[in-house]
Parts: C-alpha cells; structure tokens; sequence
C-alpha cells in the first residue's frame, strides 16, 4: 500500500503564512488560523508543505487502509483559499446558503477572499464539523 505524503510535521505555521507573497492572501490565512483555533480549540500545525491543520483523527477503511488526518484545515491555493470540511457538506446546506461566494467539492469548500464571506457562518461550519468528524469516529 502506498503511503501517505501529506502527514503532520514540525514545520513553522508562522513562517509558511509569513512566506505568502501577497499580503490579502496572507492576512486572509493569518485570519483563518485564528478563526479555525477558535473553532476548533486546537493549535495549528503543518501537513505537508503547504496545509495548515487543526486538531487530528485516526481512520481505518475496510480495506483495511488506515492513517491519521486532521479534523479540519486550509491551504493557499494560488486560485482560491481552500478550506477542508472533512465531513463534507450535506448537513451544511443552510449554512452554505448564508455564507457568501464559494464553490464546493467532496469535502473543500474554496473561498476567493474572506472579505467576501459571512466569517461567523464559517466558523460555525467549521465547528460543527469537526463535531461531526468526532461523533463518527468514536
């Protein structure tokens, strides 16, 4: 089985955020980890070279397939900021709805800009994920 290349590790998550050239992308990551702490109660840390999780799981696939993840985080995408909703997004329609511009897929919700989004519904995304993600995995 191959191995996962995306694990946590001890790389700074104040130098990677410092090392974003543009300073909108930097400051809305900077936003992001502090609302994403809040939400969760957890302390940043690196997965990979350019994801910022919080808090962790361990899963284990009927294949047998297992490994750890985070519960949530974010990544600067050049296009967009990414932000990963572990559990996806079908109990979340309603709150999607009162969030502002974005676009989905299975489990990443991709924002252009926080200016543009209702912060107190993101955060309220993210806490009730990771509420989830825990209640799933018991």
């Amino acid at each position: 089985m191959a191995e996962l290349k995306t694990k946590q590790n001890d790389a700074s998550v104040d130098a990677f955020l410092n090392s974003i050239k543009d300073e909108r992308r930097r400051k809305d990551c900077q936003t992001l980890a502090r609302l994403m702490k809040q939400a969760t109660g957890c302390n940043p840390t690196m997965w990979g070279k350019s994801i910022v999780g919080f808090g962790s799981y361990h899963y284990k696939y009927a294949s047998g397939r297992e490994g750890d993840w985070m519960l949530t985080g974010f990544s600067p995408r050049k296009q967009n900021l990414t932000v990963y909703i572990m559990p996806g997004f079908s109990s979340f329609g309603p709150l999607l709805k009162k969030l502002g511009p974005h676009t989905t897929s299975v489990s990443c919700l991709y924002l252009k800009r926080l200016d543009d989004i209702d912060l107190a519904v993101l955060k309220t995304i993210v806490r009730n994920s990771v509420a989830a993600l825990k209640k799933m995995n018991r």
